[in-house]
């Protein structure tokens, strides 16, 4: 082939503004500049973290409904005077507060996806995956390394109305990356796992059947080793164009599967509902991740208690941003919350600027102690491709965990 033939081909190939071309390739680019600073109860130092994180990669969608998806990551620590939880982190669990963003690089999507008949869609290999409102499984989006699993997900809309989502996931690659292979911080955690939903839409909402098997191999995972199977209802009305009200409520029951140490059963209740209007936003909810105080410690037969877990979650838009509970405590958890938020759009130099005002009530399930309260307050602007965000979050701590502080400024440009 000559380089004439060979420069026709690719320009055929690779250029979207062709009309007939066989393939069209997008490129992805989502970059992120933030300063994060912890302050906490029992450690002596703050934590400043400044890093640096860019996803660079590229799809390719081809004319029979196939395309494939392949994307890096990278994250670079300008200042790592900070804790990050993995085994090479530059700074001592000791002194500094933990903030999870290790300096990185790897592969984070490779995917190839295909569009069939009945709305189906299947795809295969690293990918995002966000069920719902990410509760149970989700990307971990607010982390510069973001969750991926090595899965096959079929989605698929067989009638009207009706639709099922169903993975089966063999790797977490978690936030911690390429340095967090032992201990606490397992980049990558084999197992089966197995999700699914089944929902329908209504005028008024919609109705879905859940169930989220989790079986991790590592052993600091096994813990998390469960089946939980549940039912939610999400849905929005309108009194007019300008204003609605939405809402959701959800439950959902989990036992020990396979590996777990212990034989439990616990419940999870969740109720929330937000009047909006005029570009305000007011209210709040309740979520309760249940104990079992009669659980049964499979080697010994001893009584334990065990807590209503969440490990592969989207854990940060959870329960509070100082990230005390993203492990669940072990007599459970009771987050009443109430939130006043306001966006306007086309202000000044911006598209949208946003604000946002929640208060967090905790408290343990069984015996109801209290663990403490939470103000988070957020400011996000937009313009163009680029995104401004200033977020405080801080804890205070009256029977679980030590007062915290944390801080963030970040700058995040997409293509």
């Amino acid at each position: 082939m000559n380089k004439y033939m060979t420069a026709s081909v690719l320009g055929c190939c690779v250029s979207p503004v062709f009309a007939d071309a066989p393939v069209v390739l997008t490129p992805l680019i989502d970059s992120r500049l933030r300063w994060e600073d912890v302050t906490q109860g029992g450690k002596p130092d703050v934590a400043d973290a400044v890093t640096a994180r860019v996803r660079m990669g590229l799809e390719a969608k081809f004319p029979d409904k196939l395309s494939i998806l392949a994307e890096a990551t990278g994250t670079l620590a300008l200042d790592n005077n900070y804790y990050n939880a993995t085994p090479k982190s530059g700074g001592s669990a000791a002194l500094f507060p933990a903030i999870v963003d290790p300096q990185t690089i790897g592969l984070n999507r490779l995917q190839l996806q295909y569009q069939g008949i009945a709305g189906t869609v299947v795809t295969v290999g690293r990918q995002r995956i966000n069920f719902d409102d990410e509760r149970f499984v989700g990307s971990a989006g607010w982390r510069d390394n973001e969750q991926t699993f090595d899965a096959v997900r079929i989605e698929s809309m067989p009638i009207k109305h009706l639709k099922a989502d169903i993975t089966y996931a063999w790797d977490d690659n978690t936030v911690f990356g390429i340095d967090g292979q032992t201990g606490v911080g397992t980049g990558h955690i084999q197992g089966d796992n197995v999700f699914g939903t089944l929902g329908y839409t209504t005028p008024v909402g919609t109705l879905e059947g859940f169930g989220y098997v989790v079986n991790q191999t590592a052993l600091t995972r096994a813990k998390f080793s469960s089946a939980t199977f549940g039912g939610r209802f999400a849905g929005k009305y309108a009194f007019n164009r300008a204003t609605n009200i939405s809402y959701t409520v959800a439950y959902a029951n989990q036992r020990d599967d396979k590996l777990a140490p212990t034989r439990f059963s616990t419940s999870y209740y969740f109720g929330e509902a937000y009047l909006n209007s005029h570009g305000w936003s007011a209210g709040g909810g309740y979520e309760l991740l249940g104990a079992d105080n009669a659980a049964q410690i499979k080697m010994t037969g001893l009584n334990s208690t065990t807590a209503f877990q969440t490990p592969l979650a989207t854990l940060h838009k959870w329960n509070g941003w100082a990230d005390i509970f993203l492990v669940t405590p072990t007599n459970g958890l009771a987050d009443a919350y109430t939130s006043l938020g306001y966006t306007k759009s086309k202000i000044g130099p911006f598209d949208s600027l946003g604000a946002t005002l929640i208060y967090h009530d905790y408290h343990a399930d069984i015996g109801a102690g209290a663990y403490g309260r939470e103000w988070d307050a957020q400011l996000r602007a937009i313009r163009s491709k680029y995104v401004i965000l200033i977020k405080y979050a801080g804890y205070t701590a009256t029977g679980f965990a030590t007062n915290t502080r944390k801080f963030w400024v970040s700058l995040e440009w997409k293509y």
